[in-house]
């Protein structure tokens, strides 16, 4: 017979953006995932819960993993962090509470479409309407940020009219912006990433969210060159670009977050594995992270920090040549 415990907890999931919008209120939706700054509701990226999947198993929706802090479990333990409770009963008696004022609520509008379209379709539908980089706003935008490399042929895309939503309930607008393509390690696309810019300006958008992505992005990555034995790995897009100017022979993979990072999906066969990490206690812990995930596997691992707030901003404010310094000793062999 199933415990309390384990119904309460698949009766949660079935609501779990509702149980999103109730305790993490701070937060938004991002693609398949409810993002927010940590159990305690403080706005940032650092957390990040499963809106999609099945009730249970693997990939169930519901569960979640704090990036920083390594926290993680199912919606039951978010409650229970969230509400400080140290008792197990209470926090039964809490979710017992938030599902039966959940049915008592007249029907609402939960803006689902019944016919949900498929994210990964979606994603790859804007990939295919985007165009290529060069000569565009989005190569104006890197190369405004000192990002020498080369950007033909690789993950990243231009689209001239995105829409644009503050909130799901907002009134849309349309906006420039940087497409790079998100893919497993066969190389599928999976999602999307978009950098939304200024239309007068080489910058990002003024917007509370310029940055957003679309589809299956847990795991995956989007990826500079082919990664067989060794990889780099950071978080965004203008940090692995960064090193990718000042060190263009080696493979690189943006995860796109901390916690994207933590969670990156380790490649059968990598033996070589560097970890480049913001310098915050969401980069360093999520660094830590999938070190010790990757050491586990036998995996070689070397992880550098960078001085500023990311390698971006090495890059921007001190030579290129520090920046190629620090990178001197990784080979790819």
């Amino acid at each position: 017979m199933e415990s309390p415990a384990k119904k309460l907890s698949r009766d949660l999931a079935k609501s779990v953006e509702a149980v999103c919008k109730h305790y993490l209120s701070n937060g938004r939706r991002s693609g398949n995932y409810w993002i927010v700054g940590d159990v305690n509701n403080n706005a940032g990226r650092s957390l990040f819960v499963r809106l999609k999947g099945p009730l249970c198993g693997r990939g169930a929706r519901g569960r979640w993993m704090d990036g920083a802090t390594d926290e993680h479990g199912d919606l039951l333990d978010l409650i229970r962090a969230r509400e400080g409770f140290t008792s197990f009963r209470d926090t039964l008696d809490e979710a017992r509470r938030f599902l039966r004022v959940q049915r008592e609520m007249p029907t609402q509008r939960l803006n689902k479409n019944p016919s949900e379209c498929d994210t990964i379709a979606l994603a790859r539908k804007i990939w295919a309407a985007s165009q290529p980089i060069a000569g565009t706003k989005a190569e104006a935008y890197l190369r405004a940020r000192k990002i020498t490399a080369e950007l033909n042929d690789r993950p990243l895309r231009y689209h001239p009219a995105l829409i644009h939503r503050e909130h799901p309930n907002s009134a849309p607008c349309r906006l420039p912006a940087l497409v790079a393509a998100v893919t497993n390690h066969d190389g599928e696309i999976t999602g999307i990433h978009r950098t939304f810019l200024d239309p007068a300006r080489n910058a990002k958008a003024d917007v509370s969210s310029p940055r957003r992505s679309l589809g299956f992005i847990l795991g995956n990555g989007v990826r500079f060159g082919v990664s067989n034995d060794f990889a780099v790995v950071g978080e965004g897009i203008e940090t692995v670009l960064s090193l990718k100017s000042v060190a263009p022979h080696l493979q690189m993979v943006a995860a796109l977050s901390a916690a994207h990072l933590a969670a990156w999906e380790i490649p059968v066969g990598l033996r070589r594995l560097v970890i480049a990490a913001d310098n915050d206690r969401a980069g360093r812990n999520a660094a830590r992270k999938l070190a010790e995930r990757a050491e586990a596997a036998g995996i070689d691992v070397e992880k550098i920090v960078s001085r500023g707030e990311d390698f971006n901003c090495d890059l921007r404010d001190s030579s290129p040549e520090r920046l190629r310094h620090q990178l001197a000793s990784l080979r790819a062999s």
